[in-house]
This record gives C-alpha cells, sequence and structure tokens, in this order.
C-alpha cells in the first residue's frame, strides 16, 4: 500500500533527511557486531525506530547525530545475549601438531566473523578521503580485534576514534557522562594495543601491487600450483579459515597444508576478484562431484610491500551470493575456444 497525501509527504521528508546516512550506519552496525548479515538487518531496526519517532524530532542534535544514537543503541541491545564473533586466530594460538587436515568447530559452537562487501558501504566517489577513512577503519584485523572489546567500549572508541564524535556527542549517543566517556576511550585503546600492538601497513586495494598479489593467488588455487603461493606468501604469511579451529602460521607451513589438503587438480577452483574490509577479495567456487562450480566462500588477503601477510577464506557459500555472485558459476575452462 502507497501512502497518500499529508503521509506521503512525511515518507518523502524522512527519506530524504536519513536514506543519504544509510550506508555509513551499516559499516557502523558492522564494526560494533562483526556480521554483514546482521548489521544489515539493524541498520533495518534503526531506520524503523527512527520513522516511529520521526514526527517528535525536535532538531535538538543533528539528525546524523540522532541516527547514530537510535543505531549505536540498537546495536548495544542485539550484542547483549551474544557471544562474540571471532575468527580462528582468536580462538588458539597457530596449530604445531602432527600433519592432518584442520578440524572443524561444530555447528553453531563457534560465532564466526564475517567479511562485509566493500560495495555496501562505498563512499561518495568525489570523496577520496573518506574512502580511505572507511576501509582503513573496516580491516579485518581491527573488525576482528573490536569484538574483544566489551559492548560499551567498542561503542565509545568508534564513535570517538573512527566517526570523530566528541566526548560530550559520545556521551549524549550513549546516555553517560563526559568523563565516562573518557575513562571508557583510555581502557579501549589500551586493550586494543594489546590485541593488534603493531597495525600492519595493507597496500589499497587500487594497488597494482595488491592487484598482482591477488591475480597470483587465484593463479595459484585455478592451477592447483602450490609453487605460485611461494612468490605471493611472505615468510611469515598466517592461513585461516572458517569454520575450522586450527590456523597455519608460516609460508611453509601455509603451503604444505594447502597442496596436501586443498588445491586438488587444475580447474577444481575459480575465483572472482572483489574487495572486502577495504582489501583484496575473490569470491571462491570449487568443483563438486558431478563436476560443477558451487559457490564455497570469500577469501580475502592481506597484501603488503612484501606481501600476502594474511590469507583468511569464509567456507560459507551463501556470502558469495551476498557479495553479488551467482552460486554456480559457468565454467571458462570448459567453454574457453
Amino acid at each position: 500500500m502507497t501512502a497518500h497525501g499529508p503521509a506521503a509527504a512525511e515518507q518523502d521528508r524522512f527519506a530524504a533527511d536519513t536514506e543519504r546516512f544509510r550506508r555509513e550506519l551499516v559499516a557502523h552496525c558492522y564494526r560494533m557486531v562483526g556480521s554483514a548479515h546482521d548489521a544489515e538487518d539493524l541498520v533495518q531496526e534503526t531506520y524503523l525506530r527512527a520513522w516511529r519517532s520521526y514526527a517528535g524530532f525536535e532538531g535538538r542534535s543533528s539528525i546524523r547525530s540522532w541516527l547514530y544514537t537510535i543505531a549505536t543503541n540498537v546495536c548495544l541491545t542485539a550484542l547483549q545475549p551474544r557471544r562474540i564473533r571471532v575468527l580462528p586466530s582468536g580462538l588458539t594460538g597457530s596449530y604445531d601438531g602432527p600433519d592432518r587436515p584442520p578440524s572443524q568447530a561444530s555447528p553453531g559452537e563457534v560465532s564466526w566473523l564475517q567479511p562485509l562487501p566493500d560495495q555496501w558501504i562505498a563512499p561518495a566517489a568525489d570523496d577520496p578521503a573518506a574512502a580511505v577513512v572507511a576501509r582503513e577503519s573496516l580491516r579485518l584485523a581491527l573488525i576482528a580485534s573490536l569484538q574483544h572489546l566489551p559492548a560499551r567500549q567498542r561503542a565509545i572508541l568508534i564513535l570517538r576514534e573512527v566517526l570523530a564524535f566528541s566526548a560530550a556527542e559520545t556521551a549524549q549517543i550513549l546516555g553517560t557522562t563526559t568523563a565516562a566517556v573518557k575513562s571508557g576511550l583510555q581502557r579501549a585503546r589500551a586493550r586494543l594495543d594489546e590485541l593488534e600492538p603493531d597495525p600492519e601497513e595493507l597496500l589499497e586495494p587500487t594497488d597494482q601491487r595488491a592487484r598482482a598479489l591477488l591475480d597470483g593467488y587465484i593463479a595459484a588455487f585455478e592451477r592447483s600450483d602450490a609453487g605460485l603461493l611461494e612468490h605471493v606468501l611472505r615468510t611469515d604469511a598466517t592461513l585461516e579459515a572458517t569454520p575450522f579451529r586450527e590456523w597455519q602460521a608460516g609460508r611453509a607451513n601455509c603451503i604444505r597444508l594447502l597442496d596436501t589438503y586443498v588445491l586438488g587438480a587444475s580447474g577444481d577452483w575459480q575465483m572472482i576478484a572483489t574487495t572486502a574490509n577495504g582489501q583484496p577479495a575473490a569470491a571462491v567456487y570449487h568443483r563438486d562431484a558431478h563436476g560443477a562450480l558451487r559457490a564455497h566462500g570469500i577469501v580475502v588477503l592481506a597484501p603488503t610491500a612484501t606481501g600476502i601477510s594474511r590469507v583468511i577464506e569464509f567456507h560459507d557459500p551463501a556470502l558469495v551470493v551476498t557479495f553479488g555472485f551467482p552460486d554456480r558459476l559457468a565454467d571458462r575452462s570448459r567453454t574457453a575456444v
């Protein structure tokens, strides 16, 4: 049913006032909860609550601040009964036992972090500075670290350090005092330094070196050529994949596992380049028993000037569709002339 008359005009005003903030609110909710799907749902809830209270909005704060107040509190409520989302490296140290396939966590045993499609939150093309800030504040390593902060400290850190709200504005958003915000920020910074003491200098996804590393990684899988991985992985590279508990540290260990248990035969894998969390990524397809290339997951790389330092694959076929790709892929190797 479509609204008419004054109701329609009110809806139009609401959309004009609020829709331009949707993408940044998705990014905010994702930083808070570590899940693309949950972030999308929480933004929908934010807009429903905002619409219900829009008539009473008196302009004592900006529309943007008002929306962030609603979104932040929606996230804090959602986080209360939930376990934090993690990567395998957030569960235990790297695996150093006997050579064997990695073991999967039982369904529902662990809440896994999810990647975020860059196209969901891309800022305006005429604001390159905003694009860089958005990418840096969504790096997977940072998002993983944020999940280990208490929810309110996480909110304070994001509002103050990422979104540049003042201490007074942050206190108003969270319904607390400026002193509490300053104290919470100090504790959050200290904890984040413990979790990620030396953040890496990652190449931008548009950097030719980053694209070359992604192309090399894709070629290694599509050709089932472990030797190609020698050219793209750093000697200290790490490899982890959800929903597996164990993860590998060191290029030799990473390549040994991939070559022994993953790569298979040439043509078993195909990938499509994309970006996630401001990093080079690929939608991953694997050939099933019937020869069809089925969605397998999303792999995200951490490219540096000296090679790929970190590979994280999310084994979740639904994520491929979330990133806008089909769940089944035409076979390039068999259709090429």
